[in-house]
């Protein structure tokens, strides 16, 4: 595992972002785990966020793109901190963009934040986490309707590995197959439960034993199942 990587998921823990119990999500799902990005509040906590991004990008899809995109709300500082980041780690500048929720009619009117689109932008999406699918179905026709777009991917902090609408593919599998661009994630749980299980971080174990079994529980019912 990349040392970004584990340092990201004590980062999370220690931010109180992810967090272990007992969670309803909204799915109706029971879930022993549960991420938060809204938790992320400080300027040293969204620095240090942009620069996970920013390593994840990299490692994933390059810095051959020209406009990283935040779909409203969680994506807006998401996209604005991850932009900083690689202006300042790899030197390239790449234009932040968001969509608002109304469009506006005065002033700075229409439907985006920042940058404008142009045709041939190459756009890298940027969310938390993506469960069902369901941001990327409303913001993906919104980048199309505003110019002639090519998405290279879209990234999230953390890939769930559970079983998306469809009831076989992962979330992030689904959108890759409907929509024709990669997708990825800075961690997934799998590699959250190998740097944590029966491992200190800050200063306790955060996985143990009861935990791992109730994870492994959640995955037997909700996991995506690999078939040979």
């Amino acid at each position: 595992m990349e040392s970004y990587k584990r340092e990201f998921i004590e980062f999370m823990v220690e931010s109180k972002v992810l967090q272990f119990g007992d969670f309803t999500l909204k799915s109706g799902r029971k879930s022993p785990f549960f991420m938060n990005a809204g938790a992320y509040v400080t300027g040293t906590q969204l620095q240090k966020l942009g620069e996970y991004y920013a390593k994840a990008i990299y490692d994933n899809y390059g810095l051959d793109f020209d406009v990283l995109f935040g779909p409203a709300y969680k994506g807006i500082p998401l996209s604005v901190a991850t932009t900083i980041a690689i202006s300042r780690l790899y030197g390239k500048d790449v234009r932040y963009c968001s969509n608002r929720k109304e469009t506006k009619d005065h002033g700075d009117t229409g439907i985006l934040l920042g940058s404008k689109l142009q045709d041939g932008d190459r756009v890298v999406i940027i969310e938390d986490v993506t469960t069902s699918g369901k941001s990327i179905e409303e913001t993906f026709p919104i980048l199309k309707a505003q110019a002639d777009v090519e998405v290279k991917g879209l990234i999230v902090s953390l890939n769930r590995m559970e079983v998306g609408k469809g009831g076989q593919k992962s979330a992030l599998d689904e959108i890759k197959d409907l929509y024709g661009f990669d997708t990825a994630a800075i961690v997934s749980m799998e590699e959250v439960v190998e740097c944590l299980y029966n491992q200190e971080c800050g200063g306790q174990i955060v996985i143990d034993d009861t935990l791992k079994s109730a994870i492994d529980a959640y995955y037997n019912t909700y996991g995506v199942k690999v078939t040979a």
